[in-house]
């Protein structure tokens, strides 16, 4: 992986991405992580990035129901009744397609930022997150595979 590339080689782009508005409740956001393996959901209106809803943002806010309500319609009434925007994170650090890989790299180590929102003339274009550059690595091919080194085979002969 060339870590000089644009992101925009990386990231997820606009048209795979699940948003929701920030009048959202929370039970859409729950059905939203059910449904997905994905860990952030941006917060939208209009194309315009205004807050990202984490899975853990979530969980927690649940953590905290749960310990008042013991009944499961009780969860769900809360769920229903609290908007995304109510528990979204609205500090965000946004990137550009054209930005390096390494721009975000760098961000993601000194912020400990998850995910970022990547924007276009102040519309979400994409996301990008650690686990798309780890993918992205994981999946390089070396040009001589002979180079690698192979651990089936004892170094002392």
């Amino acid at each position: 992986m060339n870590v000089f590339a644009p992101i925009s080689s990386l990231m997820t782009d606009h048209k795979h991405l699940v948003t929701v508005s920030p009048e959202e409740s929370l039970l859409k956001v729950k059905e939203i992580f059910e449904t997905h393996k994905f860990h952030h959901i941006p917060v939208v209106r209009f194309r315009e990035i205004i807050g990202i809803v984490s899975r853990t943002d979530f969980d927690h806010f649940v953590g905290g129901a749960s310990k008042f309500d013991e009944d499961k319609f009780v969860s769900e009434l809360r769920l229903k009744r609290t908007q995304v925007e109510e528990i979204m994170t609205t500090r965000l650090g946004k990137v550009a397609p054209d930005d390096r890989i390494n721009v975000a790299l760098e961000i993601f180590i000194i912020n400990r930022f998850h995910a970022l929102p990547v924007v276009e003339d102040g519309d979400l274009v994409g996301i990008i997150t650690p686990f798309d550059i780890m993918k992205a690595l994981a999946d390089e091919k070396p040009d001589d595979p002979t180079s690698v080194y192979d651990y089936t085979k004892s170094p002392i002969s």
